[in-house]
């Protein structure tokens, strides 16, 4: 058959296709169809008669095997399924900042009660943007630097690149005014350069360079900036069982860390859950524009309802997202939660295939995709040469809490940081609950450095200080249960004491509290200095006679309740309640 023209709704304009295709067998999520010629592995398809959007996953023996992305239901051996002759591909833009889409990057605002197969273009895709030009005709430019900014997109203007690969004389340039975001705003060396673009999602935007970074994402999360701190443009896995809060862990980080725009990849959640992100994220002002959180956010909604396979695009999708906001140098936060759910989908498809399996069943390659996924993650040198950043946080969904099972344990060997989250502490109300026991952070070395270098060498004593009063508590522990604290000598029951203070002075925090979902790492640090100095008169308290049992009696109520009680930022009013509780242990010394 001749070649036909379609268009899919995953890419505009339509292009000239590929011969068409014959459907040979259809089960579930898995298409075969006949090999037509020109057809290469992670193409696009076009199945069926209503252009159901498929890729290509493997070719062997003139069959060619796709991957569907929408409800396969009513497809039958025989129909046609067009090659596209290209790989899936997402149109980037100014749409995305507080859009909300799905795994494939498609506009669900405005669609109804029930999501079905449609091409047709949405409100959103129609809407023009203000482009305001920033170089003249006549002027040089290399690939990754900036033409122009689109202005009327809130507080992050999106900047219009030179695409990768292209270079030169700028021939033309449009004017301000209003644009489509396919329209052609720049001709830069022969090719024409759209206000949007689009990008293949499996493939990584190159850059000039990867490079180190001393700078932590600081989360406002005490347990995690204190100890387990995350570098820019690193990786993140947060494991925990069902019911330990890895989704209002990963809200709260969406909704206050210090990146410049987060894109939210709800990977296989539960419709409910996500509902509730979306509704936050548009209600809650953001504390560093003082307009809506939203604004700056990029929601990839993917529930357990969905499309299974439209999982695995998700992930991709998301990063690339990342990426193009990356390129115009901006430090950008990607959250998927949850990673199992991408994996499953990954067991189901290859179950199908009839791919040999592996450990449960899940297909032999998952170490290289989970790897693949979190080695999009870093801090780099753009094309252009500004610096810019892609931070990682996946959650894990480990079945019973089960830390060994497959996809846990490939994540941990290629995530720097792990906030495993621990049964005992959610039921013991203890949030987050991140255990120091269970939880690790390679980028404590370069920060630390970076501590110091900045004047800063408390932060490091702070952090092994902490660490160390909950070891020795934990140590100390199973002891008291056997045994009762008064038959420990006086110095341990110190330590004891120690870390009931840091838990619950520094590491609990509540999401509800106004005063206490976030945290500025002014008063983190204020409040573990805090605690240790509390901590140390304890100590001299007792070396110097004074039972332990008269310490142990001392209220510590208000130092516990000075992360409450004071802002998100206030280390003055810490210092404060510190003052005040030294002076009352001076009181049981007299």
């Amino acid at each position: 058959m001749g070649a036909v023209t379609e268009s899919t709704g995953t890419d505009r304009p339509p292009v000239a296709r590929q011969p068409v295709s014959r459907i040979l067998r259809v089960t579930g999520p898995l298409v075969e169809m006949e090999y037509a010629g020109g057809t290469a592995m992670y193409d696009l398809v076009s199945i069926g008669p209503a252009g159901l959007p498929g890729e290509v996953v493997a070719i062997s023996g003139g069959v060619v095997t796709v991957q569907a992305y929408e409800y396969t239901g009513g497809l039958a051996p025989g129909q046609a399924a067009l090659p596209q002759g290209r790989p899936l591909s997402v149109r980037l833009g100014p749409q995305l900042l507080g859009g909300i889409f799905d795994g494939l990057l498609r506009p669900l605002s405005g669609a109804g009660d029930w999501l079905l197969p449609d091409t047709r273009r949405t409100a959103a895709e129609e809407r023009t943007w203000s482009f305001a030009p920033l170089v003249a005709e006549g002027e040089e430019l290399a690939e990754g630097q900036a033409l122009g900014e689109v202005r009327d997109t809130g507080p992050v203007r999106v900047k219009v690149l030179v695409p990768p690969g292209c270079g030169g004389t700028v021939t033309q340039i449009a004017g301000p005014g209003s644009h489509s975001q396919e329209a052609v705003v720049a001709m830069v060396g022969g090719s024409e350069v759209e206000l949007g673009a689009l990008w293949p999602v499996r493939r990584p935007r190159p850059v000039r360079e990867r490079v180190d970074t001393h700078e932590a994402l600081n989360t406002g999360q005490r347990v995690v900036d204190l100890l387990f701190p995350v570098a820019r443009g690193s990786t993140v896995a947060v494991p925990g069982g069902f019911g330990t809060g890895k989704t209002v862990l990963l809200q709260q980080i969406a909704k206050w860390c210090d990146a410049d725009v987060i894109v939210y990849v709800g990977c296989g959640e539960r419709g409910n859950e996500m509902a509730d992100v979306i509704t936050e994220l548009s209600e809650l002002q953001d504390p560093r524009t003082g307009g809506r959180l939203a604004e700056r956010t990029v929601t990839i909604a993917n529930t357990s309802n969905m499309p299974m396979m439209a999982r695995e695009a998700s992930v991709h999708t998301g990063v690339t997202v990342a990426e193009y906001f990356r390129d115009m140098g901006l430090d950008v936060v990607v959250i998927a939660d949850s990673t199992s759910r991408w994996a499953e989908a990954l067991r189901e498809f290859a179950s199908r295939t009839g791919a040999l399996p592996a450990e449960e069943g899940y297909p032999a390659g998952l170490a290289s995709a989970i790897a693949a996924f979190y080695e999009r993650a870093a801090a780099v040198t753009t094309l252009g040469g500004d610096r810019g950043s892609v931070t990682v946080i996946g959650a894990v969904s480990p079945p019973g809490g089960d830390m060994t099972e497959p996809v846990t344990a490939h994540t941990e060997r290629f995530v720097r940081c792990l906030w495993t989250l621990d049964r005992d502490l959610a039921y013991a109300r203890h949030y987050p609950a991140v255990s120091w026991a269970g939880s690790f952070s390679r980028d404590v070395p370069v920060l630390a450095a970076g501590h110091r270098a900045a004047g800063d060498p408390a932060w490091s004593r702070h952090r092994d200080r902490v660490g160390a009063a909950l070891a020795e508590a934990d140590r100390l522990a199973d002891l008291v249960d056997l045994i009762g604290i008064a038959a420990l000598p006086a110095r341990e029951r110190i330590s004891v004491l120690a870390g009931r203070l840091v838990r619950e002075g520094v590491l609990q925090q509540s999401a509800l509290s106004e005063r206490d979902a976030f945290c500025g790492p002014e008063k983190t640090a204020a409040l573990a200095d805090a605690v240790l100095a509390v901590v140390d008169r304890c100590r001299e308290l007792v070396d110097s006679g004074v039972p332990a049992a008269s310490v142990e009696e001392v209220d510590f109520g208000p130092l516990l309740r000075a992360r409450e009680d004071t802002g998100p930022r206030d280390a003055t009013g810490v210092a404060g309640r510190r003052d005040a509780m030294l002076s009352r242990l001076g009181e049981v010394r007299s």
